[in-house]
């Protein structure tokens, strides 16, 4: 006679001790998925209290002006105009590179002084900036746009000593070089830029035209 098999010994035996150990853990689980939100939460509003303007722009007699208003006048106003300069001087950016065109920080310092110098000897570079209302870095980007066009323009271009001859004995008074070399190399920059000028818009025009832009704001 077969003996009976007893079913029960298919499942483990849990002991007591097991099982509190089981409904502690479970516990602590369901504590630790209540608690991360408020700490989600708490750290989201520290962020926003050690940096207010993620939120709110300004308060106005208790009444806030949102950021993201602000941001969204700031487009409406501005956006355009803001973008279709990014878009030039992309396009500028890629020019210079095809041409292997590099502006050096000499070059950018050159000609920082080279603009405060013209303004007069009472002004300095930090007064020029806060006039403007732009930063050193701002400034520093416009003068480097400005001389990757220059070299764009005036790199097949070459100015003989007759060239500047002529235009020292035509427009000497508007140079405020007095040694002669200085005043040479003056006149010389003088002539580039006047080529450049001539060229400029019709230049842009025709690599705006040739571009592949797509716009979505």
């Amino acid at each position: 006679m077969k003996k009976k098999k007893n079913v029960l010994t298919k499942f483990p035996v849990v002991s007591d001790d097991s099982q509190k150990v089981y409904v502690a853990a479970s516990s602590s689980k369901k504590r630790f998925v209540r608690i991360v939100p408020i700490v989600l939460v708490v750290l989201l509003l520290v962020l926003l209290g050690m940096n207010k303007g993620m939120l709110v722009a300004s308060l106005v007699n208790g009444k806030p002006i949102f950021t993201w208003q602000f941001h969204s006048v700031l487009r409406d106003r501005f956006g355009q105009q803001t973008l279709e300069g990014m878009i030039g001087e992309m396009l500028i950016k890629d020019e210079a590179k095809k041409a292997k065109i590099v502006v050096t920080k000499e070059e950018i310092s050159a000609k920082e002084n080279e603009i405060v110098a013209s303004l007069g000897a009472n002004v300095s570079l930090d007064d020029l900036l806060k006039f403007q209302g732009l930063s050193k870095s701002d400034f520093e980007k416009q003068v480097t746009l400005q001389l990757t066009v220059e070299k764009l323009l005036s790199k097949d271009l070459v100015v003989s000593q007759t060239d500047i001859d002529m235009f020292i004995a035509t427009s000497g008074a508007t140079l405020a070089a007095t040694d002669p070399a200085a005043l040479r190399e003056e006149a010389k920059r003088a002539i580039i830029a006047g080529s450049v000028s001539e060229k400029l818009q019709e230049w842009f025009a025709e690599l705006r035209q040739k571009a592949k832009v797509l716009r979505f704001l």
